[in-house]
């Protein structure tokens, strides 16, 4: 029976490991990818407190260092299904099931998809939803990436590094990103930006992106635009298909909890982006992580 178990090894996951081993619980983190979540595909950090600038991948590997440095442990593994016995949790995985008093969800979202056809036949084969993954492939052709917010221009600024041009396609007549971010983007002469422009679908030659289709958010009328790649950053979903039995979810599946990062159901807690909330950045991922790691030990210490 261990103290605590963390699905999901994200900034959320990793704080949330260190304040519970520090606490004297034990602790084991399950994850199914490699520790750091998406700081291992963010190019760069730039509004982590007392760090300027900072890769993501140095930042992940820092974080999970000094998460691991009171006591936890960190398995590989994908949880299929949460049992809650109220006196205890079951965790079952892929390959192993385990028991805990309490349980930390630390699962984070995946990147939508753009939903049209030859998307998911083109994946890996021009179509990427990881730029800092995927980008140097692309070395002196034309991309294009989709979307408005922070993470499609930050991609896009990154991108310039390797692309001869990257083509910015936003469906509506604004950006959604914040305003240093988008003076980046208008001041970068190698992005060519496409307002009022949404994907329709995709044109392959030797089964690899070759074309994307453009349709024209008003009028319908459909347009053609030569590249090698495509790189969506259209949203985000919650990572939640695995417990969406326990009702723990809003509608859009994202978990409730109170302030204490607790859910409705005793023992059972969310950190991170997988919460319902209303900014999700790597520094309110660590803050819920410490409430929930700190929470989760006065909690054991109350039942045992």
């Amino acid at each position: 029976m261990i103290d605590l178990i963390i699905i999901g090894a994200g900034p959320a996951g990793l704080s949330a490991c260190l304040y519970a081993s520090r606490a004297g619980l034990e602790v084991l983190m399950l994850d199914a990818g490699a520790p750091g979540g998406k700081l291992n595909v963010s190019a760069e950090i730039e509004n982590w407190p007392g760090q300027k600038k900072k890769t993501g991948p140095e930042l992940a590997y820092e974080m999970y260092e000094h998460a691991l440095s009171f006591g936890g442990k960190q398995e590989y593994g994908e949880v299929l299904k949460i049992v809650d016995h109220q006196n205890y949790k079951e965790v079952i995985t892929n390959d192993k099931t385990y028991q805990s008093k309490a349980v930390l969800i630390a699962t984070g979202t995946k990147e939508r998809k753009m939903g049209i056809p030859l998307e998911e036949e083109l994946t890996g084969h021009g179509v990427s939803y990881c730029a800092v993954c995927d980008g140097p492939f692309f070395k002196g052709d034309d991309v294009a990436v989709i979307g408005g917010g922070n993470s499609a221009l930050e991609e896009a600024i990154y991108l310039t590094k390797f692309a001869n041009r990257v083509h910015l396609i936003v469906r509506r007549d604004v950006f959604r990103a914040d305003k240093i971010i988008q003076n980046h983007v208008f001041n970068n002469d190698r992005i060519e930006i496409h307002f009022l422009k949404k994907p329709h679908h995709l044109i392959a030659k030797d089964d690899k992106v070759d074309k994307l289709v453009l349709e024209d958010s008003k009028t319908g009328e459909l347009s053609e635009l030569a590249v090698k790649a495509v790189f969506p950053f259209v949203g985000l979903d919650p990572v939640t298909e695995f417990i969406r039995d326990l009702g723990i979810t809003d509608d859009n599946g994202y978990i409730i909890t109170d302030e204490t990062m607790q859910t409705k159901i005793t023992g059972l807690y969310a950190a991170g982006d997988v919460r319902k909330k209303i900014l999700r950045q790597v520094v309110t991922a660590t803050n819920d992580g410490a409430i929930a790691g700190q929470q989760i030990a006065n909690y054991i210490e109350s039942i045992d």
